[in-house]
């Protein structure tokens, strides 16, 4: 394992299980194990239940494994939940009583070293969440298209200067390292705009990269339409979003869906929590009852 000194403390836990827990003896699946905190508090909820854990990175799933060793009901796998339909039909599994989905980067991912989520470090361009998957921050970076740069910092970062920012990224590749990413960012932003910005001037630009490596809110969208079909009547969907993209999709879809029913949210963390989990400042909690 890659040095890592941290441990993930799960988002809104009492939350996440008052809501999402209604059969005892259910199905849960967890679509974003990580390093399994939200997955123990299922698993000792209702130890009749059985639990599906998915991760596409195996080297948070490793960590998972060793956090939920001792529990019998647990079953984790390492794929994406967007074969959610196609695993659980090979496992003869046609419904279950809960889907979580617990959206974003994780704490070993942004903290582990080189995974090239962070701009605090010095680290290769990564950004993969499948460290399996041929795509990496390093290729967009490099071959996208001044046009498509800008497109994707924009829609996907919400940042204004996103133009500016794709021009200087062209005009200086190749950029193989954050840090040097970090100061083409730097570079194309005024000095008024670095002067006001209250968080760091590169996490909307970092955040839009990601996002496009990962193709984190078209699986979003599929996870959704998963949900609409595998869900038993009864079921209950939960999901924590981190920005304003990933809630919009959510709140939309569960708004137009003929099948879904929003049951509770937006939940944001106490103040307390946020105080003993910094990470928890901007999560949103939406659950929606399959009807």
């Amino acid at each position: 394992m890659r040095k890592y000194n941290d441990k993930h403390i799960p988002v809104l836990p009492q939350e996440v299980i008052s809501y999402l827990i209604w059969n005892d003896n259910g199905i849960y699946v967890d679509c974003t194990v990580g390093e399994g905190g939200h997955t123990a508090l299922i698993a000792n909820k209702c130890p009749n239940s059985r639990i599906i854990g998915f991760d596409v990175d195996f080297e948070v799933l490793e960590l998972a494994r060793q956090r939920l060793e001792g529990f019998g009901n647990v079953t984790l796998i390492k794929a994406s939940y967007v074969d959610l339909p196609l695993i659980l039909k090979t496992m003869e599994i046609e419904r279950v009583s809960g889907i979580l989905a617990d959206l974003g980067i994780s704490t070993y991912q942004l903290k582990a070293e080189d995974r090239g989520f962070t701009f605090n470090r010095d680290e290769p361009l990564d950004m993969r969440m499948d460290l399996e998957q041929t795509t990496s921050a390093h290729d967009i970076v490099n071959s996208y298209s001044e046009k498509k740069l800008a497109d994707i910092i924009f829609r996907y970062g919400e940042e204004r200067f996103s133009r500016r920012i794709a021009k200087s990224i062209v005009n200086n590749r190749p950029i193989n390292t954050t840090r040097e990413l970090v100061e083409v960012i730097q570079k194309a932003l005024p000095p008024a705009e670095l002067r006001k910005r209250r968080r760091h001037f590169a996490t909307k630009t970092f955040q839009a990269i990601r996002i496009e490596v990962n193709k984190e809110l078209k699986n979003i969208e599929q996870l959704l339409k998963n949900a609409e079909e595998l869900l038993e009547i009864g079921g209950r969907l939960a999901i924590i979003s981190f920005h304003s993209l990933e809630d919009r999709i959510v709140k939309h879809f569960i708004k137009n869906s003929k099948f879904l029913k929003q049951i509770a949210g937006p939940i944001k963390p106490s103040e307390d929590e946020i105080k003993s989990n910094p990470r928890a400042r901007s999560a949103k909690l939406r659950v929606a009852e399959r009807i």
